[in-house]
């Protein structure tokens, strides 16, 4: 079982990864830092003068991203990263929430769908977040 230190260290490994990404793409970027954070990273797009609000979600291997639906906003960016082994790339999936919002069924599957039986940890599948792999060009839209 992970140790709470071990969790807090995974989130700050995710979101200081994607500040690294949008800065090699020239993006300002910034985490973040607090307890309570309603946003993980801002970032803006100089060439374009658009801000973003960004959710990063992160695991150390391959999982299911346990994420309360309610708490997906449309106007946020999502990011969800897998770590992986220290000696391998990490994997990122870039997601506008208002379309994870627009199509609920299909992002969080069954852990959202039985509304006699919800799970306790409601949670997005990795499968729907495949087609967005590498989508870093969402910031420059």
């Amino acid at each position: 079982m992970p140790t709470k230190e071990d969790s807090q260290l995974t989130c700050m490994a995710g979101e200081f990864l994607v500040v690294s990404k949008l800065f090699k793409r020239r993006y300002q970027a910034s985490v973040t830092l607090g307890n309570a954070k309603a946003i993980d990273v801002l970032a803006y797009n100089p060439a374009t003068g658009k801000n973003f609000a960004v959710q990063v979600k992160t695991l150390r291997r391959r999982n299911c991203f346990p994420i309360d639906r309610k708490a997906i906003k449309a106007d946020h960016v999502y990011i969800f990263v897998f770590l992986n082994a220290f000696e391998d790339t990490e994997e990122f999936f870039i997601v506008p929430g208002a379309e994870i919002l627009a199509d609920i069924d299909r992002f969080f599957g069954s852990s959202f769908r039985n509304p006699d039986k919800p799970s306790p940890v409601p949670a997005i599948n990795y499968g729907p977040l495949s087609p967005y792999k590498n989508n870093w060009g969402l910031f420059d839209r």
